[in-house]
């Protein structure tokens, strides 16, 4: 019985929103009925067991995710996006304000641009590091999300996943931005800046990519989680189908 009321807070918590209504007063009101049926065995309604409650969470968390990267991993995910969108570095704020302040705008703006379509590239790369974080979650992990803010799942991905995500994202966001030409456009900017007599301070391209990407996953996630903390969406889902099937 505590199994079942788990279960239903957590997809609560964890499937996206996306705009869509309808099942979250009827999951609640699901959840509070069989709640009240202490006899649902007996009368042929299957308990839900733990492990199936922890399947549901794990599997709810995995198309949070997936939704979450998807909208990040697209054409202007970052650049569309002003939440998320990456700045031009503190280091080169001298060079942005020079190069626009004698009409150079587009220099600054090719250059931020390519940022961005670097991160949107190389965001997808961190759904495999995702599933596995999902998939060693323990029972207390979930239990902790369930306990916690209203971005605790958010927070443990964190938690779990930073040091290592940055190591495995790095690379993957340097080789993004060879292919749409950071570097170039980082040179071009500066060279012109230059000449306009602002030297540009040295600045870790890779790093900075690479931290913003993360940083902007990050609050996509915690936003989202939010939102489904407090707004209705569509039981439409598979595990929904499954475990609430019954009720």
């Amino acid at each position: 019985m505590r199994t079942c009321r788990f279960l239903a807070l957590i997809l609560v918590i964890a499937l996206p929103t996306l705009g869509q209504a309808g099942w979250l007063d009827t999951l609640k009101k699901a959840g509070e009925e069989h709640l009240q049926n202490d006899t649902a065995e007996t009368s042929g309604t299957r308990s839900i067991t733990t492990d199936e409650a922890i399947s549901g969470l794990k599997a709810a968390l995995d198309k949070a995710v997936g939704i979450s990267i998807d909208a990040l991993g697209q054409t202007d995910g970052f650049l569309g996006n002003d939440k998320v969108k990456i700045p031009m570095p503190d280091s080169l704020s001298k060079v942005e304000t020079t190069l626009r302040l004698v009409g150079q705008d587009q220099l600054a703006d090719d250059f931020v641009t390519s940022m961005n379509r670097a991160a949107e590239q190389a965001v997808p790369f961190t759904r495999d590091a995702f599933m596995t974080a999902i998939r060693q979650m323990t029972f207390q992990d979930a239990m902790d999300i369930l306990k916690g803010s209203d971005t605790a799942a958010t927070e443990y991905f964190q938690r779990v996943m930073s040091p290592d995500l940055k190591v495995k994202v790095e690379p993957i966001v340097s080789e993004a931005m060879d292919s749409v030409d950071v570097t170039q456009y980082y040179k071009t900017m500066t060279n012109a800046a230059r000449l306009a007599g602002i030297k540009s301070a040295a600045t870790d391209l890779d790093g900075y990519v690479t931290d913003m990407a993360l940083e902007g996953l990050f609050y996509i996630m915690g936003q989202e989680e939010k939102n489904i903390r407090e707004n209705p969406v569509a039981r439409t889902s598979d595990i929904l189908q499954k475990v609430f099937g019954s009720i």
